[in-house]
């Protein structure tokens, strides 16, 4: 190998390592000899010498016979000119000190095949795929961007980061995703697995001294799949080799999608070089599910029910009354559905609202709906930037008659309070100025955008 193969080598090593490993520890080496498969760096001391066979030797290893070299270990060392003490052999320390003895980590061996099976990726749970996933406004945007990327095909979006709260379909897009990937292009390695599961594995690599083959494994993959990706937060060194793997992946133009609880930005203890990766492809939201998409959820499920149990009948207002009630968690309103159709076999009645109520009993008041109505009318006259005095008070002006309006139809929808009750907080006005002011605004949702995002804006922050 020619020193200026070696030059080029170590431009590589650059973008895999950082610059200021990359200053500290590669660039002082100076490649002295390959033979009989074994590589020669010259190092100016011993301690530099152990420190870089015991963290960069299997990367440097890997690099050399990525670049055509046929090398089965790399030794260091210390320059003959050097007025430092000779090294010990790693392999043998109780050796006598030689002029130029070699420092051999356990790890720098190359295996050429490491076929990607060795690497065991997360199971894939054959419900969550997209013929069963139920598209809605809150949703369309993720599931059109997953669909994007399942296709197989160069996407202008890299990486895809898809991030919301629980339950809200990011795992069952992220399967959707690998399902649709592996039935289309079987030919394509694609790995998908919990950000838990990169750490552990990277840290079994370091325990086990095995590195190299960590890195070959995880750069082989086409499509690197990780879920929940705010668990390495906080992590520095898996966050670092999460790092770059990121940017070995994306060089070969190979597709990342990720997860998260929120967006990468909001990740605390994330550090900003991964946060700024992230962020450069494509991050979608996936919104809190409204009503009309948790009722599609619920027909969605009872069709697939039918064959489970045929002869069960389900009252009218039942799946409207769970839409309704159970709002923040798409996993909890299917878990009950599921228990509603167990426990209605088991006793042989129709799901009607009395089952439902006392069969779900405990779901209902776990989901019951804390809002208050002194924090609507926080939140709107914060939001509308007036004071709270003029949401309550008796001025009727435009600026200030719409945003209680806007108050009174979030009170109606997100609280439990009657209508008379609402119009005693809202200065003690009378229950059908409540009634006036709820159905303008479902009016205006219809025909004015701008009161459609207000009110939607609030609904999430008050809902978060």
């Amino acid at each position: 190998m020619t020193q200026e193969k070696w030059g080029q080598l170590r431009q590589k090593l650059l973008k895999t390592v950082g610059q200021n490993n990359y200053t500290t520890w590669i660039e002082p080496l100076e490649f002295s000899d390959l033979s009989d498969g074994v590589a020669v760096f010259n190092v100016p001391t011993n301690f530099m010498g152990n420190y870089v066979s015991q963290n960069f030797a299997d990367l440097i290893l890997y690099e050399l016979n990525s670049a055509g070299e046929t090398v089965q270990r790399v030794t260091f060392e210390v320059a003959a000119n050097s007025t430092t003490r000779p090294m010990r052999s790693v392999e043998s320390p109780a050796e006598p000190e030689v002029e130029q003895a070699r420092v051999q980590p356990a790890s720098a061996s190359f295996t050429a095949n490491n076929p990607l099976e060795e690497l065991q990726a997360a199971p894939l749970d054959a419900r969550f795929t997209f013929d069963s996933f139920v598209v809605g406004k809150p949703n369309e945007l993720a599931h059109a961007a997953a669909r994007r990327v399942a296709e197989g095909g160069p996407v202008t979006f890299n990486p895809l980061v898809l991030y919301g709260g629980v339950g809200l379909g990011k795992t069952h897009l992220m399967h959707a995703i690998a399902w649709e990937l592996k039935s289309k292009r079987p030919d394509l390695n694609v790995l998908y697995l919990s950000a838990e599961q990169f750490m552990y594995r990277f840290v079994q690599a370091l325990r086990e001294r095995k590195m190299l083959d960590f890195k070959h494994l995880f750069r082989s993959v086409d499509v690197l799949m990780v879920d929940d990706v705010q668990f390495i937060a906080g992590k520095d060194s898996t966050q670092e080799e999460f790092f770059h793997t990121f940017n070995a992946l994306v060089d070969q133009n190979k597709q990342i999608i990720i997860s998260a609880d929120r967006a990468p930005g909001e990740i605390k203890d994330l550090e900003d070089r991964v946060k700024s990766r992230l962020q450069c492809g494509l991050v979608v939201d996936l919104h809190p599910t409204d009503y009309e998409l948790r009722l599609g959820i619920l027909q969605t499920k009872v069709q697939q029910n039918r064959s489970t149990y045929p002869d069960l009948k389900i009252a009218d207002g039942v799946l409207e009354f769970l839409a309704h009630r159970i709002s923040t968690n798409v996993r909890v309103l299917e878990g009950a559905l599921t228990r509603l159709f167990a426990f209605a076999s088991l006793v042989g009645r129709e799901i009607d609202m009395d089952l439902t109520q006392d069969c779900l009993a405990d779901v209902l008041r776990a989901s019951e709906r804390k809002i208050t109505v002194e924090e609507i009318q926080r939140k709107v006259s914060d939001y509308y930037n007036i004071r709270l005095s003029d949401i309550i008070g008796p001025k009727r002006l435009r600026s200030y008659a719409r945003p209680r309006q806007v108050a009174m139809y979030l009170c109606k929808q997100l609280t439990s309070r009657s209508l008379p009750e609402i119009g005693r907080r809202f200065g003690g006005r009378d229950h059908t100025t409540v009634m006036h002011g709820v159905k303008r605004i479902e009016e205006l949702k219809l025909t004015d955008g701008q009161i459609a995002e207000d009110v939607e804006m609030l609904r999430r922050s008050l809902e978060a």
